[in-house]
């Protein structure tokens, strides 16, 4: 822990007052537990293979090789979406919604809450076509907003086509899959369709639940990778780690300085460079359609959101333990999985952010 925090804060910071900050986390880290409970989160499917994972290296951490363990090191996280994830914490015992929508700093100080970035990603474009491979069809924001309104209806479109000059769409007909429950990826995605499209913006604009003009709607990222694995034609937007590991195609996408990009670390990593994090305004961004030669435009972060007025305090620094440790040494399984850990100078901010809540708490 404390090589990690000098990486993130340099020597000099960890030799003065963050290096309380060390001492608190490794006490946290090493304490025997206090309530033999998990920590309990909902939201995100976006974020939710690597909170799976994440909360896998927790309890081994906590376990510190032993064979016991306990229900209060362990992390009980339910795939729910970003918009049911921060309705859930309205109840007493949800520790923390993760949410693919950054939560405004008026509505956070209104509930009492706390919010950081805990990770960063992208949404990919799958298609079903055959013979089209990975990261050889583009597509555009205006294409993508007029296929999910149902205005291009073929792939044979002369408007695909005219940016796919090189390649063979077949005369076939686009079946657009979207979610139909509150999707923190379908803000995402709707966010760029906006930001590329006035008639998109006007009718429908951003946001986690849309009504749909075109297609089919499921519940839940596995269903929507479900549909479009089984029918021909299908597009549909997900998380680019899951598309992947489903081994569906997908579109690389025109981005604001009109270079088409992939999806994936470095398209992310280019957006995120862009990116003011104001932790006086607790991180509230957005990652859609940053500018930048290789930014992909549909980036996001996934952010924690956290109870902390009437919450017990070694409830929230339970849930800031699990965070810290997929920090320090969770970044690899990340990127494993495909999305983009933080980068060292944001888990600096993040870090102090939760110091100087809790010099507030305590003044």
């Amino acid at each position: 822990m404390g090589r990690f925090l000098q990486q993130v804060f340099g020597a000099r910071a960890v030799a003065g007052g963050l290096a309380r900050l060390a001492i608190s986390a490794g006490s946290l880290l090493l304490a025997p537990p206090v309530m033999a409970e998990p920590i309990r989160g909902a939201g995100s499917t976006f974020a939710a293979p690597i909170i799976a994972k994440w909360a896998e290296n927790y309890e081994t951490a906590r376990m510190d090789d032993g064979d016991f363990s306990s229900p209060d090191w362990t992390v009980d996280y339910e795939l729910v979406g970003s918009l049911a994830g921060l309705m859930r914490l309205d109840q007493p015992e949800m520790d923390f919604a993760a949410t693919d929508v950054s939560v405004s700093h008026e509505e956070l100080s209104k509930l009492g809450r706390q919010q950081f970035p805990i990770v960063l990603g992208s949404v990919a474009i799958a298609v079903n076509l055959d013979g089209i491979e990975t990261g050889r069809i583009n597509l555009t924001g205006p294409l993508l907003a007029n296929i999910y309104l149902g205005k291009i209806q073929s792939w044979a479109d002369p408007a695909i086509k005219a940016v796919n000059p090189d390649i063979n769409l077949p005369d076939l007909k686009i079946s657009p899959v979207s979610r139909k429950d509150g999707s923190g990826t379908t803000f995402m995605f709707t966010e760029y369709l906006s930001s590329a499209s006035p008639e998109w913006k006007a009718a429908y604009g951003a946001d986690t639940r849309i009504a749909w003009p075109a297609g089919t709607s499921v519940e839940g990222t596995q269903d929507l990778l479900r549909t479009v694995q089984a029918t021909k034609g299908a597009i549909a937007y997900a998380d680019f780690g899951q598309v992947e590991r489903a081994n569906l195609p997908y579109a690389v996408v025109q981005n604001k300085a009109g270079r088409f990009v992939r999806p994936g670390p470095d398209g992310v990593r280019a957006a995120a460079s862009t990116t003011l994090w104001d932790e006086a305004n607790d991180f509230s961004v957005s990652l859609t359609d940053q500018p930048g030669e290789g930014a992909y435009p549909i980036s996001g972060a996934t952010f924690a959101v956290v109870p902390v007025t009437g919450q017990q305090p070694s409830r929230y620094h339970r849930v800031r333990d699990f965070f810290r440790l997929a920090f320090e040494a969770g970044g690899g399984d990340a990127e494993a999985l495909g999305y983009v850990p933080l980068p060292p100078p944001l888990v600096s901010r993040v870090v102090k952010y939760w110091l100087a809540a809790d010099v507030s708490a305590s003044q």
